[in-house]
């Protein structure tokens, strides 16, 4: 079950079956984060259903990644990306949902913005989710400063 969970119902583990490695794993659990938030938008449910779904994932990632933090961070354990593209995503909608996520998935990949490298040398499944919902947090910022300069 835990790695059910870890790899966003599985999603994460696709990449090794499709090219032999996890690379890119991590898109395909925030895609999930992207669908979802897309159709909670899309169907008119309150902005407030996002952040439900933000913070379900990201207590799935923590208990579910905790069985694996012995290993470091796997690649294919993708519940974090999910959670972290979840919290871009909360209240926004039209251009800056869309910048929010690629500004969200851009920081967790690169790793330079402030706070991201820091949060994934935290101990355990903390490590493992925190730094994608540090870079969750810059997407949402720059979403809502788009949103708040009327884009």
């Amino acid at each position: 079950m835990h790695r059910l969970i870890a790899s966003t119902f599985g999603l994460g583990l696709i990449p090794r079956r499709l090219w032999g490695s996890d690379n890119g794993a991590g898109t395909f659990g925030a895609a999930f984060a992207w669908a979802l938030g897309g159709t909670l938008l899309l169907t008119g449910a309150g902005w407030w259903w996002v952040g439900v779904a933000a913070i379900a994932a990201t207590t799935a990632s923590g208990w579910s990644a905790r069985r694996f933090a012995h290993l470091g961070d796997p690649g294919w354990i993708c519940m974090d990306e999910t959670a972290g593209s979840l919290l871009a995503m909360v209240g926004l909608a039209g251009w800056p949902w869309l910048i929010a996520a690629i500004v969200a998935r851009a920081a967790d990949i690169w790793k330079v913005l402030p706070g991201v490298p820091q949060a994934e040398r935290l101990p355990g499944a903390i490590g493992i989710t925190a730094d994608d919902l540090v870079a969750g947090l810059y997407g949402l910022a720059v979403g809502w400063g788009l949103t708040a300069a009327g884009l």
